[in-house]
């Protein structure tokens, strides 16, 4: 069924399917463990039973999404030495390290205090505990630091160098881990995973708030959650635009795609606010712009010329139409994210906080804003940066496996089916924890003992030893 399809493009849509699903979980899960430290760090601190409540009930979530998170990092990774063995060929010598880097500090860590974090509190002490808890906060930020390290490499590479196989090879291991945009992504990526986590825990006390507004546990993760809301989401404003202006010196032709400027503006470029862009005819079609208004944010003069895809040859054009309208959907989530803040803001200066009907319900419908957001920036990002793998370097094209189209269309299909079925699932029971107030006594993860364990094996009873 797959014949006549271009195998590249399948590999292309099969490693975004993947990552589609694989993103949303670390970018929660990332932002959950430190809310869950918060939390522990204020029991610890008040003695407040509210706060371990609170701990308990969003522990058990935890464990489900860090769960899915890895297995579905598992799985993508697979897809390196499928269908992109020409790729891990030619970028193996610096992306394995990085990738290795990881596994060796931010997995570690997490497998070696996790089990303590989800089943330790009652055997190792608070304060033990706790330090778990918060190694495997680190750990997920560590996770964090290496992987969006390897990806800004093949966004803005450095340091490295080609040796006579072809092969990329680290020349400065510095300036490959710090290249260029990789501060910029971190800040933006991990303040991105913090305003998601936000919002879910935002929008799972606003939805028993409008059941019951008197619930303790549900006023405490809603009041946390929109201080998180109202201080994070002005910051991440700000740092999406000067990861803007690092992505203008770096990668231009990105921006060009980002902004829909086809034609080169010499006397200073408008902001499109929306429109059609049309990828053959080289326009947007049907523009809402307000002159000037480009150059004026990107270069801050509105004068200021700004090339275009026209100086750019077009087989290096990226996909105009995903990356215009992937950057509008997550400055517009981000800007929804900031007018939630503030409305929260004005509602807790007017003691309304638990009381607003209106809030409320803006919250709840806001709970899957982040990982909208995070999906339109993964997508803004990747897909600006075609047709390359590494930027300007090595060509998508070049880095597929020679495999035949039906191959990879058939484990796309099996990845669909699988995913949907499982992750369905998956999310499923999540929604149904979340469904579920938290209560006084709330009780983390279940841990019975087993009945048998590796290498011992109870003795019949009733049988003399």
């Amino acid at each position: 069924m797959f014949e006549g399809w271009d195998a590249v493009t399948l590999a292309r849509a099969q490693f975004a399917f993947t990552m589609s699903f694989h993103i949303v979980f670390p970018s929660f899960s990332i932002g959950l463990a430190s809310y869950l430290a918060v939390l522990e760090a204020r029991w610890l601190l008040t003695g407040r039973e509210v706060f371990l409540n609170l701990f308990n009930y969003w522990l058990k979530i935890f464990a489900i999404a860090f769960g899915m998170g890895v297995v579905s990092g598992i799985v993508m990774a697979y897809q390196f030495g499928t269908n992109w063995s020409a790729f891990a060929d030619k970028t193996g010598p610096v992306i394995g390290p990085l990738m290795a880097y990881e596994v060796l500090t931010a997995f570690f860590l997490e497998a070696g205090f996790l089990g303590v974090m989800l089943f330790g509190l009652k055997l190792v002490g608070p304060r033990l505990h706790f330090l778990a808890t918060l190694m495997v906060a680190i750990g997920t930020l560590i996770s964090a630091f290496w992987i969006l390290s390897s990806n800004s490499w093949m966004q803005t590479p450095a340091g490295y160098a080609v040796n006579a196989d072809g092969q990329f090879v680290a020349a400065d291991w510095l300036k490959v881990i710090f290249n260029p945009s990789f501060p910029y992504r971190l800040v933006h990526m991990v303040l991105a995973a913090y305003l998601t986590t936000a919002l879910v825990v935002g929008a799972v006390g606003a939805f028993h708030l409008l059941r019951n507004p008197h619930l303790a546990g549900s006023r405490v993760m809603f009041s946390m959650a929109m201080w998180m809301a109202t201080l994070v989401a002005p910051i991440q404003i700000i740092a999406g635009d000067q990861h803007g202006l690092n992505t203008l010196e770096h990668q231009p032709v990105k921006i060009m795609g980002m902004e829909g400027h086809y034609q080169s503006h010499p006397d200073g470029a408008p902001l499109i606010l929306f429109g059609l862009p049309d990828q053959q005819e080289g326009k947007v079609k049907y523009a809402l712009e307000i002159p000037k208004l480009g150059s004026l944010i990107l270069k801050h003069s509105p004068d200021a010329p700004m090339p275009g895809l026209d100086t750019v040859p077009r087989e290096n054009w990226p996909p105009v139409p995903i990356t215009f309208w992937s950057f509008r959907i997550m400055v517009g989530m981000g800007f929804l994210m900031f007018g939630l803040g503030l409305f929260s803001l004005w509602c807790r200066w007017r003691g309304s906080l638990f009381d607003s009907r209106l809030l409320h319900v803006f919250a709840v419908l806001m709970g899957p804003a982040g990982f909208i957001a995070v999906l339109a920036g993964w997508i803004t990002t990747e897909a600006g940066r075609q047709p390359f793998t590494v930027y300007n370097l090595l060509r998508t094209s070049e880095s597929a496996s020679p495999l035949a189209a039906p191959a990879v269309g058939s484990s796309l299909l099996a990845f669909v089916i699988v995913y949907f079925v499982v992750y369905a699932a998956g999310v499923t029971y999540l929604l149904r924890l979340m469904a579920q107030p938290p209560h006084p006594g709330e009780v983390g993860p279940p841990h019975e003992m087993p009945t048998r364990t590796a290498g011992i094996t109870p003795a019949i009873e009733g049988v003399s030893q």
